[in-house]
């Protein structure tokens, strides 16, 4: 078994689930918790359709998304205040320390791959409650 001493290359194949306290169910990637990772974590993520993640920020460490297929809305800012829409080939950057709260109004899936300069799973999750009152509820949109 590899030591933080003799680091070695890990295959990690997208078998495990976990639940984030963000409210999506995550496929488990690299990560400390996985592979020792030190300085990133990746991840797979399908947001069902309707589906909305609680509001929260990453406190120290920046996020970068890529959408795999089907689309989704990010809601971002001090207050919520900004929205994105975000569809198959699109890239997301999310700096440190800011809110946002993504959702799926579609009726397909959106899959993404998720990458944090975080190494671990959910340290930095911040869970946001007060700003949940800022979204509005998501409207369903046709295919």
């Amino acid at each position: 078994m590899p030591t933080s001493t003799s680091p070695t290359c890990r295959l990690v194949r997208a078998e495990g689930t976990f639940e984030g306290k963000q409210g999506f169910r995550y496929f488990e990637g690299v990560a400390q918790e996985t592979v020792g990772s030190t300085h990133i974590c990746m991840h797979l993520l399908t947001i069902p359709p309707g589906g909305r993640a609680k509001a929260h920020k990453h406190e120290h460490h920046e996020t970068a998304i890529y959408v795999l297929e089907g689309r989704a809305r990010m809601w971002f800012g001090r207050r919520l205040e900004e929205a994105m829409e975000v569809k198959a080939g699109d890239m997301v950057y999310i700096p440190a320390d800011m809110p946002h709260l993504p959702e799926n109004p579609y009726d397909q899936p959106a899959r993404a791959v998720i990458a944090r300069t975080d190494p671990h799973e959910q340290e930095s999750v911040v869970l946001l409650p007060e700003l949940e009152a800022m979204v509005p509820a998501p409207e369903a949109k046709p295919a």
